[in-house]
């Protein structure tokens, strides 16, 4: 019986969903990444192969890397879905449902996905992989239907504080509702490519193509599809966290108009490049969208910390207001990642952007590629620190290992990330011939603090399937929380409230 208990907890609880998928990618990043970098020199890598039984041609590189890629992707795709569900109202049957489409298919394609890239190229395999990516697909379509914002059942009251139109039209489901349509917009910009493959299309990494000056149609597909989808999983995470901090308020109404706006256009301009030798002027307009939306967020969250962090000071001095700031890591790190993100990320690209011909490509392609790389996977792991916070926050964590966990998160983060950045800029500061001691520092810089992420994220797992094991264990605690079984974590009163049959109450 308590095995059985404990099935339920791991796959139809939300905390239970988000450890399982956490873990998935924790697992396949702990293996997959000792097939790169210094793990080849000091030959782990072949222990590994050996050990495992994987087939490593150097002419399906390309393959293996896109598929390993699509993998860890479905599974936060997955994760921000758990969120979703679990903090926007919705009927618990549309709830339940789409969990299972969407845990069965993450599954599907990472377990069947990477079989077939790394252990021999059974097309059965990859054909249960594209079924895998079919569930997560039609598991999208059933979440954009639940989200379906001109359901008068949940429209807010007149005087609700959270953003809404005269009619009562939430405009932050709308907001979730917009960011749906365009994901889902963006597989199938990615899926159509996908159904030319060895006919017409060829597989290619978007960085090996920066110096090519004429590209296919589905070459600047595919070149979209990787930029959107990434660029929309940022989107659905800060519309996430805003929920989690009870965004609300005319900074609210402003957020969610430029968030909804930023979302089309930047998916518009993103699809578009297939066509339009300009389609990056609009990838600008909707970037700002998007970013004033998070910048909004940021204002609001970081006041609201200092606000409630002094209530009890009668006079609050500058230093108060900064200890209350910071004060809780896990509250206060989303906003300070987005802000930091500027450095790495954004203000990175808009520099690339504008001084491209005239610096960049100046410079050795490998140095160009190199930025290009990192650009993205910068992006895509300050994403997954938000995630991880939401999920350590909902965990209950407290007291000091919370504080330690938060700093050390948001510190070893950032000590990587920025050294990342100044080693992919550097041949703006430093020669080819100079570069020694930029190149070991920043590599020394970024592997500390990657490593204290990752130990400290496999401590935590490490503890969270040891309690797993315990009869009266965390989980317990957590399987019994009635916040498990309804999407009722952060209630936005709607006008109507729907019950666990998805009949209205009165």
């Amino acid at each position: 019986m308590k095995s059985l208990k404990r099935f339920d907890y791991l796959f139809l609880s939300t905390k239970g969903l988000i450890l399982v998928a956490i873990s998935m990618v924790a697992m396949v990043t702990a293996i997959w990444g000792t097939l790169s970098g210094p793990m080849v020199e000091w030959g782990v890598r072949d222990i590994t192969v050996k050990l495992l039984g994987m087939e490593l041609h150097h002419w399906q590189r390309e393959g293996r890397v896109i598929m390993l890629y699509h993998t860890i992707a479905m599974s936060v795709v997955a994760i921000e879905v758990y969120m979703i569900t679990s903090i926007v109202p919705m009927k618990k049957a549309q709830q339940l449902s789409i969990n299972k489409l969407v845990t069965f298919g993450y599954l599907m394609a990472m377990i069947f996905g990477l079989g077939f890239a790394y252990f021999g190229h059974n097309f059965a395999l990859h054909g249960l992989f594209l079924v895998g990516q079919a569930l997560l697909f039609f598991a999208g379509l059933s979440l954009t239907a639940a989200l379906w914002p001109w359901n008068k059942e949940y429209f807010l009251a007149p005087d609700s504080p959270y953003a809404h139109t005269k009619s009562g039209l939430d405009l932050e489901r709308l907001a979730f509702f917009t960011m749906a349509v365009m994901t889902l917009l963006s597989a199938i910009w990615g899926a159509v490519t996908g159904s030319y493959w060895g006919n017409g299309h060829e597989t290619f990494l978007g960085e090996d193509l920066i110096r090519i000056p004429h590209k296919t149609h589905l070459e600047h597909a595919i070149i979209g599809h990787l930029h959107i989808m990434l660029s929309l999983v940022a989107v659905a995470i800060t519309l996430i966290v805003g929920r989690w901090l009870d965004f609300k308020g005319a900074l609210h109404k402003w957020a969610m108009y430029f968030m909804i706006v930023g979302s089309v256009v930047l998916t518009t301009g993103a699809l578009a490049i297939v066509w339009l030798p300009w389609a990056h002027t609009i990838i600008y307009v909707g970037a700002v969208g998007v970013m004033g939306a998070a910048l909004i967020y940021v204002i609001f969250s970081w006041h609201k910390l200092i606000v409630e962090g002094v209530a009890d000071i009668e006079n609050p001095t500058f230093m108060d207001k900064i200890k209350a700031l910071f004060k809780d890591p896990l509250k206060f790190g989303p906003g300070w990642q987005m802000v930091f993100m500027n450095f790495t990320v954004s203000g990175v690209g808009i520099f690339m952007a504008i001084k491209l011909e005239k610096i960049f490509r100046v410079w050795n392609a490998r140095e160009e590629r190199i930025t290009l790389v990192g650009h993205w996977h910068i992006l895509a792991a300050l994403i997954a620190t938000i995630i991880v916070m939401y999920y350590w926050d909902i965990s209950g964590v407290k007291g000091k290992i919370r504080k330690w966990l938060g700093w050390l998160l948001i510190i070893g983060s950032d000590v990587a990330f920025a050294s990342a950045t100044i080693f992919s800029m550097k041949r703006l500061f430093v020669s080819e011939y100079n570069q020694g001691p930029v190149v070991s520092t920043t590599m020394l810089l970024i592997d500390f603090g990657l490593g204290a992420i990752l130990i400290m994220l496999a401590l935590f797992l490490g503890w969270r399937l040891y309690d797993l094991f315990q009869k009266d264990g965390v989980w317990t605690k957590e399987a019994t929380n009635p916040e498990l079984d309804v999407n009722r974590i952060f209630p936005k009163e709607p006008v109507k409230d729907v019950n666990v049959e998805g009949e209205v109450e009165k």
